[in-house]
């Protein structure tokens, strides 16, 4: 599945792994919730094998759907109940092995007496009703505003396949599904496997499929719609492509289909395992929670991430591009082998991270994937595990309530960093040829993290227990940095420096690093030596560099091979800041750039003489990779600037000076449409000042150009959006107005952005209250934008008229809601102003809300950490407050 985030760490030991399966006669009586513990899966699976689903579903496009559910299995005992999960459905007929029974349901799950089961195989019946869902989890609902057409897909990661049929919702219990579903003719029904039939019936029409391979419940899925379908027939599997119809204009599906040819091409080739599920169907749907969803056969993707009203950028392909592969991985990993419980989640996706950036670098036009990993989801790692709340890639899952607990940067990003290292270290054909022994062994079964370590350890004659407990079971990131003393221009000594981030997490790592050296010759910074080194403990000596010429400038994980945050040293430091523009090698200049926003973020360097330095230095960036992560480093400044409520002469000096900047580029890029198009959206994104919003305005109105840039129906609500938060006259009237040009609902949804955001109180209360209601019948999808939308950096004073209130409804809104509503609202409405007396505020509801569920006091911990991180920014700062 594709976040938009992460990797992972570890625990002390390997003794910390999923405990061993209960026997039969110690299975506990189930907790009555709607979650599933692991106590209970496990006691679960050791009874129950062999499962067979057929599903009927009668779909009509009404917020209702109707469900047949005939479960085969074996079971190992009859001296107990045995569960089967439902979620919230009116049950109208249960049958087990030919008779009725009354069975208890509890609105969770179904409990089948032990008297109705026999040892051996036994079958059960349930028929039902449910609603469809509107959140985004089980068979989501939306009915397009513009033409009415209803539109339905789903979701099950993680545990949500029971929100549409019954099931026994855990990943180790993996079973073949046969699927027979009724719905309207103009309907489209995708599924696993590709339809054997469709017949008439009635009005409507019934889809039947062949039974699939086996699979874990949250892999399988099935929609349903008007869909537009493209087809494309030219590669070795047959490839579909799904979208509403009224959005079909912005999808490009010759460059889906290219990709997604060229890396199944690609994975076959890699894994030496064809993939296994004969068609690849990708579905465009909306209102998605993530970025994509690897389901067997049939991917979804979120629209919002995938469609394009206006030529896609390069930045905008490469995020295509990557994301297919992400998918794609997932269909070997992941898929064909699944994890055992959801403490595994984390090696599906670091897996997928990794082989989709892998894939994306050598299967696709975009060579420099690895240089945007690790400006993206890299730095996102590295940010994770310096947190205080921070934890180890493997960790407990308790209960299906807690499997996106720890669902981040540090499990996508950081568990692809360290098998990248991992790889670097057992060499590149000695990895992959572990993976494809593991893929063999365990192909259409369920593994554990020994089970893969255990395979790449074989593969390279290797014991990798030490390396996974350092890396998999221990959190924290390490630093390094070189220590070299020289004296007649030569180097005398010279070592790397390994620390632990702290006492509480005293971890040093083995890892195989490259460490560079550099020279400024005639304003260049020119290589003088490149040296691999696998260094441990606290001080590693690096006597090969003894004797060359002293460095002006030293990097020791040159290239990114390993995880581990650089320190510059002071002489490299300088260096770096002065001679931006002067390193050729771009992955270097994109690692000294993030040297210096790691010094403002360490407080070593001043945030005004960062931007100091991207003002100067930014318009001057040629690398269209590079240039997005510098400017998102000048977007994330500036809102700094606005968290800390700075009105100086310098801050108001430093806003305008952002702004030309961004709006010079823009004009210079004339001609270079991805160039120009990045630059604007920055202009966009620091867009403050009267003269830039009366700019916009302009734009928007038609009487300021900017040549060679096509102002889209995008566009349009974003500048919309920003003239609105910053209450430009006229303003509110341009929401009315293009609301009712624009009747789609990325149109509704950029409306009610822009409403929310405005600096009114009476507009804050409103929709805070709408928000915090959790008996609305909004959409979720609505209430997310409201949530991300109601208190920008700027607007500290309306915040704070709600801050505290908002905080002491934390714990009950936590107790009442699901983890879907508070993944949400616990990122976005935990209220930090970037003052000692909010981080106060913050660090007392830290002390007392020890009862919040481990996901909201992970975001409560957070906004407490970065709260401090603005505060001490500020207080750095030598320009004028």
């Amino acid at each position: 599945m594709a976040l938009a985030i992460a990797s992972a760490f570890a625990f002390a030991n390997i003794a910390h792994a999923a405990p061993a399966a209960p026997t039969a006669k110690a299975a506990p009586v189930r907790a009555e919730n709607a979650f599933l513990s692991q106590e209970d899966a496990a006691a679960r699976s050791a009874r129950v094998s062999n499962v067979a689903y057929t599903l009927e579903f009668t779909l009509t496009g009404n917020p209702t759907f109707s469900g047949v559910t005939t479960a085969s299995f074996d079971l190992a005992d009859n001296a107990q109940p045995l569960t089967i999960d439902l979620d919230k459905a009116t049950v109208k007929s249960v049958s087990v092995n030919g008779n009725t029974v009354d069975a208890k349901y509890n609105n969770w799950f179904v409990t089948i007496a032990a008297a109705d089961l026999v040892k051996g195989r036994n079958t059960v019946v349930i028929a039902y009703e449910r609603l469809h869902s509107t959140n985004g989890e089980g068979l989501h609902r939306m009915v397009d505003p513009v033409d009415g057409r209803v539109y339905t897909y789903s979701h099950f990661e993680p545990a949500a396949a029971h929100q549409m049929f019954a099931v026994f919702d855990q990943p180790d219990l993996k079973a073949t599904y046969q699927v027979t579903a009724t719905a309207p003719a103009d309907w489209h029904v995708v599924s696993t496997t590709r339809e054997t039939r469709i017949e008439d019936a009635g009005k409507n029409k019934r889809w039947i499929f062949p039974t699939t391979k086996k699979l874990s419940p949250y892999n399988f899925s099935l929609h349903a719609g008007p869909y537009k379908v493209w087809e494309d027939k030219s590669g070795k599997y047959p490839m579909r492509l799904f979208a509403r119809q009224s959005v079909a204009s912005q999808v490009t599906p010759e460059d889906w289909f290219r990709y997604t040819k060229n890396c199944l091409e690609f994975f076959d080739n890699y894994f030496g395992i064809p993939y296994q599920f004969e068609k690849y169907d990708q579905l465009i749907v909306p209102d998605f929670l993530y970025g994509a969803m690897e389901n067997a056969g049939a991917i979804t993707f979120a629209e919002g991430g995938f469609l394009h009203k206006a030529k896609m950028t390069d930045a905008q392909r490469q995020s295509l591009a990557s994301v297919i592969m992400h998918e794609m991985a997932h269909q070997w990993f992941g898929d064909l082998v699944t994890m055992q419980w959801w403490n595994g989640l984390w090696l599906n996706e670091s897996f997928a991270s990794f082989m989709g950036t892998l894939a994306t670098a050598e299967a696709t036009e975009f060579k420099d994937a690895w240089q945007h990993f690790y400006s993206t989801g890299k730095q996102a790692a590295y940010a994770q595990d310096q947190k205080s709340n921070t934890h180890p890639i493997e960790v407990p899952v308790p209960s299906t309530a807690n499997a996106f607990d720890n669902i981040d940067a540090i499990t996508y990003s950081k568990g692809a960093s360290t098998l990248m290292q991992l790889r670097h270290l057992l060499g590149a054909e000695m990895f992959r040829k572990g993976v494809h022994n593991y893929l063999v062994k365990y192909s259409y079964q369920n593994a554990k993290l020994d089970d893969f370590i255990g395979s790449l350890g074989q593969a390279a004659g290797r014991d990798l227990s030490g390396w996974t407990r350092e890396w998999l079971y221990e959190a924290g990131v390490n630093t390094i940095a070189a220590n070299f003393s020289c004296a007649n221009g030569k180097v005398k000594s010279f070592s790397l420096q390994q620390t632990a981030p702290s006492k509480a997490l005293p971890t040093l790592r083995e890892q195989r690093v490259q460490v560079a050296s550099f020279k400024l010759e005639g304003g260049k910074l020119v290589p003088l030596q490149t040296l691999p080194v696998t260094y441990k403990g606290a001080t590693t000596q690096v006597a090969a560099l003894a004797g060359t010429a002293c460095p002006d400038l030293v990097y020791p994980n040159y290239q990114d091979w390993g995880f581990v945050k650089v320190q510059l040293d002071k002489r490299s430091f300088e260096t770096a800041r002065a001679s931006l523009a002067n390193v050729d090698d771009p992955l270097l200049r994109t690692m000294l750039w993030q040297s210096l926003w790691d010094g403002v973020l360490d407080g070593k360097l001043a945030l005004n003489e960062f931007i100091k330095t991207a003002l100067v230095n930014a318009p001057l960036e040629k690398d269209y990779t590079l240039l997005g992560d510098v400017l998102g480093k000048v977007n994330a400044a500036k809102n700094y600037l606005d968290a800390m409520n700075l009105q100086s002469a310098w801050a108001k000096e430093t806003r305008a000076a952002l702004e030309d900047m961004a709006w010079n580029s823009t004009l210079a890029y004339n001609g270079n449409d991805s160039f120009q198009r990045r630059w604007f959206t920055t202009y966009l994104g620091v867009a403050s000042t009267p003269a830039a919003l009366e700019r916009l305005a302009g734009i928007l109105a038609g009487t300021t150009a900017v040549d060679g840039l096509t102002i889209n129906q995008d566009l349009r609500w974003a500048i919309i959006g920003r003239l609105n938060r910053y209450n430009h006259p006229g303003a509110l009237a341009l929401v009315e107005q293009e609301a009712a040009r624009d009747k789609s609902d990325s149109g509704q949804a950029a409306a009610l952005a822009a409403t929310v955001v405005r600096p009114d109180p009476a507009v804050k209360a409103e929709w805070l209250g709408t928000v915090e209601d959790l008996k609305t019948e909004l959409p979720f999808s609505k209430i997310r934008t409201a949530m991300g939308s109601l208190y920008p950096a700027e607007q500290t004073a309306l915040a704070e008229q709600t801050a505290a209130a908002r905080l002491a409804k934390l714990p009950a809104i936590d107790k009442a809601a699901g983890p879907v509503y508070m993944r949400s609202y616990a990122n976005t409405l935990i209220p930090a102003s970037c003052t000692p007396a909010s981080v106060k505020r913050l660090t007392q509801a830290a002390a007392t809300m020890k009862d919040l569920s481990a996901g909201t006091r992970r975001a409560l911990l957070d906004a407490q950490q970065e709260d401090q991180r603005c505060v001490s920014i500020k207080q750095a700062m030598t320009a004028p407050k």
